[in-house]
């Protein structure tokens, strides 16, 4: 058996996986509390698919940016290109449909549920599609106990994370829910690992596959820029408050100036007094 070593860069990749998937959470929650407030359709899907976005990118750059500090005893450690962004697409797509069976769900109640399965499933399954993609000399194996225990922890960490986004508005809120989010996505993601066992068998042969910095140092930066853009750009979009508070001002100011022109018409309007007939 190989010896595993899940933190080979000591606390940095666990700290910064954790720093990215609660970036991750707080934009979606935010993202899936603006898109409940919105007036129109188009806006609220909107909010949802950058929500989606948001939460599936923040989950995947976690996982792989802890899998950086994988190492295994005896053997390097390849990943298969096309499952490990196959990996990335199924996260988006079934976190989108949690995200949206909330956002459209007439019965809150029945949504949460129905979300939050669907949701944890998608982070589950985008955990073990990666881990999937895993090449190294030798065979990968797994604790059906601690595989299911993941599952589980994905399961309600989701259901918690749209709970949240149902029922907390302020943003100090949002926050402490992103940060117990983010540490219940790590734990699920360890709790994975810790199912893991790798039987090394030493072959002198090339493994096929990219290495973690040619392919996924590369992808977690472009990602984890995508959700630094995005958390500016959610930051500085108005929230429903402010756009309430801006239509308001907005009547208000169309309303004074209504009234003035009418006024103005009436003066306009009042009769002259006739001049004194000519003599």
């Amino acid at each position: 058996m190989g010896h595993l070593d899940h933190a080979a860069y000591g606390w940095l990749t666990p700290v910064l996986s954790y720093v990215m998937a609660c970036i991750g959470a707080a934009l979606g929650l935010r993202c899936t509390v603006c898109a409940l407030a919105a007036t129109t359709g188009s806006s609220r899907r909107n909010w949802l698919l950058t929500a989606a976005s948001a939460i599936g990118t923040g989950i995947w750059t976690m996982h792989f940016v802890a899998m950086l500090g994988f190492d295994v005893t005896g053997t390097e450690i390849h990943y298969n290109v096309p499952l490990t962004v196959l990996s990335l697409l199924g996260a988006m797509l079934v976190v989108g449909a949690g995200v949206f069976a909330v956002g459209y769900g007439r019965a809150r109640g029945r949504s949460l549920v129905l979300g939050g399965l669907t949701t944890g499933l998608g982070v589950a399954s985008m955990h073990y599609l990666g881990m999937g993609a895993l090449r190294l000399h030798g065979s990968v194996s797994y604790d059906p106990l601690m595989v299911g225990l993941s599952v589980v922890i994905a399961v309600v960490a989701a259901t918690a994370a749209l709970w949240a986004a149902l029922n907390i508005k302020s943003p100090v809120a949002v926050t402490v829910a992103s940060l117990v989010m983010g540490a219940a996505v790590s734990s699920m993601h360890y709790t994975g690992m810790l199912a893991v066992a790798v039987r090394v068998v030493p072959s002198e042969q090339a493994l096929p596959g990219a290495t973690a910095m040619q392919f996924i140092f590369p992808l977690a930066v472009g990602l984890g820029s995508y959700l630094f853009i995005t958390s500016a750009f959610v930051a500085l979009s108005p929230t429903a408050d402010e756009r309430a508070a801006s239509a308001s001002a907005s009547a208000s100011a169309s309303a004074s100036a209504s009234a003035a022109r009418h006024l103005g018409g009436g003066q306009a309007a009042a009769p002259v007094a006739p001049s004194a007939p000519a003599r």
